[in-house]
This record gives structure tokens, sequence and C-alpha cells, in this order.
């Protein structure tokens, strides 16, 4: 997979070998981590970062080397943390993250951080489901319907259900994904609105969603809530955007702070933000190896 124009050039660990930051802050925030990993954070993306995107958003799995990785490097720090718009249910399951040796200290924030589910207890606290959801969730089959975009059952295949905290309309699977992407942001954005809720748009899909709530929210809560002194997120969506946003106010605030994009042709933009560029999943993988290794 190539970079995007003007990003920094991907980088693939080799076992033990941690890749340096191309820029200034992010190498000083991976020499805090390493020397202190006792103060220090991880903050994870799951779709695009620890799992490959796939049609079928119930695929999805998480690389097979990302929990083992896991595994190895969440004890020797102070807490990490998966941060999705999925539920968090969801996400524990397709990870596999329950009862894992090693990730007792792991949080998923689902839903940008309105569910959480600790590995310690195995618990998961939600508030209500906004009503507007379930409102947008009986008129979106015609609003789609009307778009012209989709053919037969490509409706019910292209809308998730985010456990009634949220609708995600994936084009992926159009006969032109990008076109359909196009035409059907305008109507959705519009049936949001009517309903007191808000567009995220990412790779291929839009999720309508309450607002108020973020990843970059959502981390930088929950990096204050640990008092952790260093934070190293990864992602590679524009939802991840925020996220970056955070950390670069965090470090302006003077925690160290590493920004890591897992790489893709289809979002330059955290490309261009980001400290360091793997190669997708497998480099995130790759990466979360290295840094354990080290720090054995």
């Amino acid at each position: 997979m190539g970079s995007p124009p003007n990003a920094a050039p991907q980088s693939q660990p080799t076992p033990g070998s941690v890749p340096t930051p191309h820029t200034p802050a992010g190498r000083d925030g991976l020499a805090a981590l390493l020397a202190h990993p006792e103060r220090a954070v991880i903050a994870l993306d799951f779709d695009g970062t620890l799992a490959e995107i796939v049609p079928d958003p119930e695929k999805a799995r998480a690389h097979h080397g990302a929990v083992a990785a896991l595994g190895r490097l969440v004890p020797r720090l102070h807490a990490a943390a998966v941060i999705t718009g999925r539920p968090a249910t969801v996400a524990v399951r397709l990870g596999g993250f329950a009862d894992v040796p090693g990730l007792d200290h792991l949080t998923v924030l689902g839903h940008y951080g309105a569910e959480r589910w600790e590995a310690a207890t195995g618990t998961v606290h939600a508030p209500a489901p906004h009503p507007g959801v379930a409102a947008i969730q009986a008129e979106l089959p015609g609003v789609l319907d009307a778009s012209g975009v989709w053919h037969g059952t490509w409706i019910e295949t292209a809308i998730e259900r985010k456990g009634g905290r949220a609708i995600a309309v994936h084009t992926r699977r159009a006969t032109d994904p990008q076109d359909a992407f196009d035409q059907l942001r305008g109507p959705l954005t519009a049936l949001a609105e009517r309903h007191g809720l808000i567009v995220e748009p990412g790779r291929l899909v839009l999720e309508l969603r309450p607002p108020g709530m973020d990843k970059g929210v959502a981390l930088a809560e929950w990096v204050r809530e640990t008092g952790a002194a260093t934070v190293l997120y990864a992602g590679d969506d524009l939802g991840d955007l925020a996220a970056f946003a955070a950390v670069e106010k965090l470090r302006s605030d003077g925690l160290a702070g590493v920004l890591v994009c897992s790489g893709s042709n289809e979002v330059t933009e955290l490309a261009e933000r980001a400290d360091l560029v793997v190669d997708g999943p497998a480099g995130v993988v790759g990466l979360l190896a290295a840094l354990a290794e080290r720090l054995d």
C-alpha cells in the first residue's frame, strides 16, 4: 500500500525495532513512552487500525496478532483503550478482548465514549439511547430507496445499526461507492438534522449519531482520568482527526504524545498530520509488538 501524497513514508517495524517518528514532537513522545512506560497510555481506533476494513462490518476481526501484541504491551503501560464508533460490546467481541491475560487495564470506549467497557470487570456502562436514532431507523430505508443509488437488498446490507445509539450507512458495496457516498451525504444530513443528530463521514461510510461526543472528547477525558504523562494514539479515518486534535492540545498543555496513522490512500488528512505512518493494521500490530519487545 503506497503512502498518500505529501505524507510521511510508511514505516513497517521489524521485530524489536521501533520505527522513528518523522516529527520532533513525535520523537519526544516516543522517547517519553519508552523512558517511563508506567506513566504512558495508548489509545487505538478499531476498524482500519486494529482490524482491516471489510465490506460487511460484522465480518471485521482484529488482526491475528493484535491481541497477543496488546497482551504483551499493556501490562508495561499505565493503561490502554480502544476508542470506536461501534457499540462497546461489539468491539470487544470482534476484537477478542475479553478474558485475555495482560489486558486487565484495557478500556473500550464505544459509541465515541458514550459506552464504556472495562476488561477488569467485564461490565458496560451506558446512558439511554437518543430517541432520534429510532426515528431515523424507521425512515432511513425510504430515504435510501428514494436516492436511486441502491438496488434490491442493497438497502439492508448497507445499514449498520449500532445498538440503538447510531446508524451507519456504508457505500463500499455499491456499484460506484464514491458516487453513492456523495449522493447520500446531503439527504442523510437533512434526515439527521430533522431528528437532532449529526452525520460523521468516514471511509465510504456516513454515520448518523447524537452530537456532543467524538473520539477527541472521549480520548481527552480518558487521558485526564488516567493521569498519564504520555499518550500514543493510532487511527486511520476522518473520525480520528478529532483524536489527533486532542493529542495536539494535550501536547500544548505539557503532555508528551505520538500520533500514528494506519496508512491508507483513502484518507490523506490523517497521514499528513501524523508523526508516524504505518502500513495498515499489520503495521499497527508490528508497532505494538516492537514496543513490547523494546520494553521487555
